[in-house]
């Protein structure tokens, strides 16, 4: 089964030759980093590409020739307590299909159908990578600690784990970049009790990542941080974060 494209000319553009320029243009433009390690997670936001596709480009653009990536994403459609891969075997967007990692992991593609946390980061692996396989992972509150259980044999080094998340939503400007200094400050540091309280809509999914690179001793570094007001000029924004996770 594939799970089509829900969001091209809405979150990012459908004609293919468009996305790609656009996809090479934000990594071009994005900030650079030198990683001194291994690249083994990342966490990018996921709101159109014009608000946030540079921040999420600062991340995408360290990835080279690595073959499997777990997505884990909220679903902002409805509530659940668990974590759900899709029950796909294919996820397509204007650049092609991907296939996905077999797995045993329940599944629900009702939290994957109409949501576009992971959709979005496709097209940007899509450019930056070849012959890979992904595995979406849907995952809301108080779940993170159950998914680790049921994906922590996955890692090794040709495996890359994304944290889909957009930060603090529709403060005052000045309130949103105190609000987020936490998270730009706990998530590096890996700091999981003070993770748990930054205003994130993917929280889930960043502490899944953190718990991850505790346990495999990944030190983490903020690469960009803005926010939805630099582009639409209005006094209530949304916040972007981008973080990567490397080590041996």
């Amino acid at each position: 089964m594939i799970r089509k494209p829900s969001f091209a000319g809405e979150f990012y553009p459908d004609d293919k030759d468009i996305l790609r320029r656009q996809v090479k243009e934000l990594l071009k433009n994005a900030k650079k980093h030198q990683i001194p390690g291994k690249i083994h997670a990342l966490i990018v936001p996921h709101a159109g590409y014009l608000y946030s596709g540079i921040v999420a480009a600062s991340g995408f653009r360290l990835l080279k020739n690595e073959k499997k990536i777990i997505i884990l994403g909220p679903c902002h459609q409805f509530y659940f307590n668990k974590f759900f891969a899709s029950g796909y075997d294919y996820w397509e967007t204007p650049l092609g299909r991907i296939k996905v990692i077999k797995n045993n992991l329940p599944t629900l593609k009702n939290a994957h159908e109409f949501e576009h946390s992971i959709e979005v980061q496709l097209p940007f692996l899509q450019v930056v990578l070849k012959n890979f396989e992904i595995l979406p992972i849907s995952i809301n509150d108080s779940g993170y600690k159950d998914l680790i259980d049921g994906i922590v044999d996955m890692v090794d080094d040709e495996t890359v784990f994304i944290a889909s998340s957009d930060l603090s939503h529709y403060h005052l400007l000045e309130n949103a970049v105190k609000i987020d200094s936490v998270a730009n400050k706990s998530i590096p540091n890996l700091d999981i009790e003070k993770t748990k309280r930054i205003e994130a809509c993917g929280k889930e999914a960043i502490l899944a990542v953190i718990e991850l690179a505790k346990r495999f001793g990944w030190k983490g570094k903020l690469l960009d941080y803005r926010t939805s007001g630099e582009i639409t000029g209005e006094n209530k924004v949304v916040g972007y974060g981008c973080y990567v996770f490397y080590g041996d």
